[in-house]
């Protein structure tokens, strides 16, 4: 008697669930919400003070996996001095770092570093 009000019920309630799914994984797809120039300065700040980045090539690996979520949503005043930063841990992370590109990514970096110590105090 109330079978197929239960089935009913349950496609209702499955497709409601699908939908969800849906939308949760179409939002962690989305691009991240731009931050503000103090938001980023602080994400960066914890990322740093992380004593695994100082830790040789596998610490620099450590480092730029923890960037790189956080050059997509940087704020426009920060984002240049973030790609540095990850720029510059990436290439420091190979095994034999290309001399002449690192020549160019610490100049970057010393750059990114002054920025941001003018805009995160």
């Amino acid at each position: 008697m109330f079978s197929h009000l239960i089935k009913g019920t349950m496609k209702k309630l499955t497709t409601a669930l699908a939908a969800v799914a849906l939308l949760a994984s179409a939002s962690a797809c989305a691009a991240p919400a731009k931050l503000s120039t103090e938001a980023t300065c602080d994400r960066i700040k914890i990322v740093a003070s992380d004593s695994s980045a100082n830790m040789g090539k596998a610490g620099m690996t450590i480092l730029a996996n923890r960037i790189r979520p956080i050059v997509g949503g940087a704020s426009d005043e920060m984002k240049p001095s973030v790609q540095a930063f990850l720029d510059f841990a990436d290439e420091s992370a190979k095994e034999t770092p290309d001399e002449a590109k690192m020549a160019v990514l610490e100049a970057d970096y010393q750059k990114a570093a002054t920025t941001f110590g003018e805009l995160c105090r």
